[in-house]
């Protein structure tokens, strides 16, 4: 069998892989012998590339002469033409290939090597794990090359592993066609399931009623969209339920922060459960009502299963990594990504952003398939928005998704949010609604339900989605008392920087 020469030159008709210095020498992993045996038994066995096609491409093939014989077999039957000796010599012909493979000798040659077809499948799933194998040492020589460059830059070394295992692991994800039977059987459960919940939520709720009316809750494997221009409070619309759903329900919860750190996180957190002020987080100077309430609506916050993450610039290959891990460690039920553009693909090659956009929302459908939750995603709009005029034209369309093609087609479920106050639009003519203090969530897209619309009350103070119909402090609304120092306590912490003891007030 043909190997790497002394000038690492490949010898004719097999393809060598190279595998590393401290590789030289040893065969990759290869089964030769199952190969002519399929190849074989494609062109006697009637029918048989649709046992293997799903398994089998061209770049599996261990030797250069069958690769080339599979590439014509494939052309064949992609034109759902017949498969045999003949047919495919003649096609190899028309390609000019057949001479390279060995000829027509060769094919025959092949045809004899076939002991059964009976294990056709199993015998191809051996030889795409082999192939498999092989890809996976040479992306382990590529990462070696690159560590021993001094010049090569660490992250962009991480990010190339990541790539490349992530790209070797997706084509290992193929799955059976499955009978009807059990799948009826898992759609029962989960009606049971559904069942068994008060109400008509059988998702995850997001603590906005009206919301959860129309989606029946977050539902798994849904990839949810929810686009906004900048100021709508996207950021606080997440973690008002992020707030509903971890600290008020327990129901595990991660968010992943691309734009604010961990700590400006918990902050826009601690003014939404505490309903302070953010310039009070900021100074740590409040009044002692304030304090008071600090001191007793913090403690909610302890011990509930919410999970933050605020790694810059996350790409799709570890946002998956860290997800699978939460889930697996944490038991996460749902996932809050704020925001898709500031993801990157890296370690993918791409020709535009339209096209990496498409590689980072596709992967967040699919991870989401792959762990059975919701994913949410937080999205910007375009400035189109911004030049329509009215209560109407300023409401966000689906082709206000920036880079909306890949998007839009991706996702389950596609929401806005819209403050028409922002654009200084205080009424609505057609119902005559007072608009001041309300942001709208319009449900644009819904795949598996019906669209909609709905108004949420929105504090901008407090950074803060409620529901319209929910109480609202008294002291909201009442005229406020100057501070002065007989009515104030300063306190300081690490939430504004100055990292002195608060346990004074049993933080």
């Amino acid at each position: 069998m043909a190997g790497l020469t002394k000038n690492n030159k490949r010898t004719p008709q097999t393809t060598i892989i190279k595998v590393g210095t401290n590789e030289a020498g040893k065969l990759p992993p290869q089964a030769q012998e199952l190969e002519d045996s399929v190849l074989g038994a494609l062109m006697i066995e009637k029918d048989a590339y649709g046992t293997v096609a799903d398994l089998l491409r061209p770049e599996v093939f261990y030797k250069d002469q069958n690769r080339l014989v599979y590439e014509a077999i494939r052309e064949l039957a992609g034109k759902d033409q017949p498969i045999d000796m003949l047919s495919v010599g003649e096609k190899m012909r028309s390609l000019g290939t057949l001479e390279k493979a060995g000829g027509a000798v060769y094919l025959a040659d092949l045809t004899r090597r076939v002991a059964s077809t009976a294990h056709l499948r199993y015998h191809a799933e051996i030889i795409a794990k082999k192939a498999t194998a092989r890809d996976v040492i040479a992306l382990a020589a590529q990462i070696e090359e690159m560590g021993f460059d001094e010049t090569q830059d660490v992250d962009e070394l991480m990010q190339t592993a990541e790539a490349g295992i992530f790209e070797i692991s997706q084509r290992l994800q193929k799955r059976d066609v499955t009978q009807i039977d059990p799948v009826i059987e898992e759609a029962f459960k989960r009606m049971e399931k559904a069942a068994m919940n008060t109400g008509s939520i059988s998702g995850i709720p997001s603590g906005f009623h009206a919301l959860d009316k129309i989606t029946s809750g977050w539902q798994s494997p849904d990839l949810v969209i929810i686009a906004a221009r900048p100021a709508m409070g996207k950021t606080a619309f997440v973690l008002s339920m992020a707030k509903n759903m971890a600290i008020d329900r327990e129901i595990p919860t991660a968010v992943f922060s691309l734009e604010m750190s961990n700590v400006q996180l918990v902050n826009r957190l601690i003014m939404n459960v505490c309903e302070l002020e953010g310039d009070k987080i900021k100074t740590g100077k409040m009044s002692k009502e304030d304090a008071k309430r600090l001191n007793t609506k913090i403690n909610i916050m302890k011990g509930k299963p919410l999970y933050l993450d605020d790694t810059p610039s996350l790409s799709i290959f570890e946002l998956r990594s860290k997800a699978r891990k939460l889930v697996r460690e944490h038991d996460v039920k749902i996932i809050i990504i704020d925001y898709l553009q500031l993801m990157n693909a890296q370690g993918t090659s791409f020709g535009s952003r339209e096209q990496e956009v498409s590689i980072i929302s596709r992967g967040l459908k699919g991870l989401a398939k792959e762990l059975d939750i919701p994913i949410i995603a937080l999205s910007q709009l375009n400035r189109g928005v911004e030049a329509r005029q009215g209560v109407e034209g300023k409401t966000p369309q689906l082709s206000d998704l920036r880079e909306s093609g890949a998007i839009e087609q991706d996702a389950d479920l596609v929401c806005f949010i819209h403050r028409p106050e922002y654009y200084h639009l205080y009424n609505d003519d057609k119902t005559g609604k007072d608009l001041r203090g309300l942001g709208q969530i319009i449900v644009a897209k819904h795949r598996n339900g019906a669209t909609d619309s709905i108004w949420l009350r929105f504090r901008g103070k407090y950074a803060k989605f409620q529901n319209e119909d929910d109480a609202i402090d008294p002291e909201e609304v009442s005229a406020p008392i100057p501070p002065t120092p007989e009515n104030t306590v300063s306190i300081q912490s690490s939430m504004n920087g100055m990292g002195e003891d608060i346990s004074q007030y049993n933080l």
